[in-house]
């Protein structure tokens, strides 16, 4: 055995030059590889495992880091900690940029909408000065037509005068104006009921309707002084006797359809015209005829009756006749209707009685023509 075993580390010897030689040039330089449980050092990982607890405990700490705020009174008293992690922390810090961002925004909308408010409410405040001032001028304005058309007026009464004490005859062009003074009874002066719609503030359009009348009614005043004129001068040289003169509103001859309105809705006087009235603070949409309560109301042409009742703006018992064409009449402030809605009715017969319902001051029918919806003066139609 020993022999056996001698001659066998002969040989290992022998071939260890060998051995080495063949070792020495297959030899691969490798990096080591790490092991997750230990190092190339110690293959089975039982030499680096108090390493790798260390690091991981490195780890939890760095994880868990928290800070301490020390709160210290001025009067030595016990001083106070408060420990934040830091993620608390983190996050209190992004909340509080968070609410200042927030709080930064909604105060720039509420200095911006303050601003913008000012200026909205300064420039309604521009818009209502310039609004009243307008109104103002307006007003003015519609008092001076008012004026104008008064002294029309009294023109056209002076006029009619010198008509009847010459005998002249009446005007062509009489009861084709505003209808101030004029009567169909002999009454005037007796009855002075006046009313229609409640007050209406006059409008641009109003005033100049009305300023567009009085324009009109200067040209006609013209015309007919001027035929005036003609005449006296021809009875001077003829010595010729006065015409007769006829009411106004006849419908002797006349040849006008019977669905035109024409004629008067009652007997009695124009109290009130159509316009301004009242030193130009309200727009009449009609003419007023004031006569004794009870006086009858007649159709002023062929219809059918729309409306017969009480009225709520003013109107009180009101009958409005539709006459086909976009012609309407409207009769106001009667004591009693008697007619009924969808009624025919024809010129001259009697729809109502005169009487001083709605905004009135005595009894009269107001007297409204009406040509696609809108009021014109009733007075070119009587």
């Amino acid at each position: 055995m020993a022999k056996s075993e001698e001659q066998k580390e002969q040989k290992e010897q022998k071939a260890a030059p060998a051995q080495e030689q063949d070792v020495t040039e297959q030899t691969i330089v490798m990096a080591p590889v790490a092991d997750p449980s230990g190092t190339p050092d110690s293959p089975d990982g039982e030499g680096t495992a108090p390493a790798a607890k260390e690091e991981k405990t490195k780890k939890k700490k760095k994880k868990q880091t928290i800070y301490t705020i020390k709160l210290i009174p001025d009067d030595n008293g016990d001083t106070k900690s408060i420990r934040l992690p830091a993620r608390v922390l983190k996050f209190g810090l992004a909340s509080v940029a968070a609410g200042a961002l927030l709080f930064v925004g909604a105060f720039s909308y509420s200095v911006y909408s303050t601003f913008a408010n000012q200026n909205g409410a300064a420039e309604i405040r521009e818009l209502r000065e310039v609004n009243n001032i307008q109104q103002e001028q307006l007003l003015q304005l519609s008092k001076k037509a008012n004026a104008l058309q008064d002294e029309i007026d009294q023109l056209t009464q002076l006029e009619s005068d010198l008509r009847r004490m010459s005998g002249a005859g009446p005007a062509q062009d009489d009861g084709a104006s505003d209808g101030s003074g004029l009567t169909n009874d002999g009454t005037n002066g007796k009855h002075d009921g006046q009313g229609g719609p409640y007050v209406q503030q006059p409008s641009l359009d109003n005033v100049s309707e009305a300023l567009d009348n009085v324009e009109k009614d200067i040209e006609k005043r013209r015309a007919s002084l001027l035929e005036l004129q003609e005449q006296l001068k021809a009875q001077q040289e003829s010595l010729g006797t006065p015409g007769m003169v006829s009411l106004p509103g006849s419908l002797v001859g006349s040849t006008v359809s019977v669905t035109t309105p024409t004629g008067w809705p009652a007997r009695g006087e124009v109290s009130s015209p159509y316009g301004l009235r009242w030193n130009g603070s309200d727009f009449h949409p009609g003419i007023d005829i004031a006569n004794d309560m009870g006086t009858p109301i007649v159709a002023t042409a062929d219809g059918t009756v729309t409306t017969a009742g009480w009225n709520a703006g003013g109107y009180g018992n009101m009958v409005d006749i539709d006459h086909g064409n976009g012609i309407m009449t409207r009769y106001g402030h009667a004591m009693q209707v008697v007619v009924s809605a969808g009624q025919h009715v024809r010129r001259g017969q009697i729809i109502a009685y005169m009487g001083s319902t709605g905004f009135s001051t005595g009894p009269h029918v107001h007297y409204e023509v009406r040509v696609n919806g809108q009021t014109v003066n009733p007075v070119s139609y009587l």
